[in-house]
């Protein structure tokens, strides 16, 4: 299957880096590596929110948004 297009070949990147490195966030969290789970998993969130608004789906946009937010005003207040 090709991907037809350079704009989805540049999702099929993001969505597919955002996935490994979000599979590290869980990875560290199993070794207690605190805070670069975090860290991490920010960076997951904030790629598969921009594969949500590439492909404007606004479910994946507020899912990711939302954990975003729960993220940041965790590390905030720890």
């Amino acid at each position: 299957m090709a991907l037809a297009s350079p704009r989805e070949r540049f999702v099929f990147a993001i969505k597919w880096g955002a996935s490994a490195i979000q599979i590290m966030g869980y990875t560290a969290t199993g070794f207690g590596l605190t805070p670069w789970n975090l860290y991490l998993f920010l960076i997951g969130v904030v790629g598969w929110f921009a594969v949500g608004a590439l492909w404007n789906d606004k479910a994946l946009m507020l899912v990711h948004i939302v954990a975003l937010g729960a993220m940041i005003t965790g590390m905030a207040s720890g």
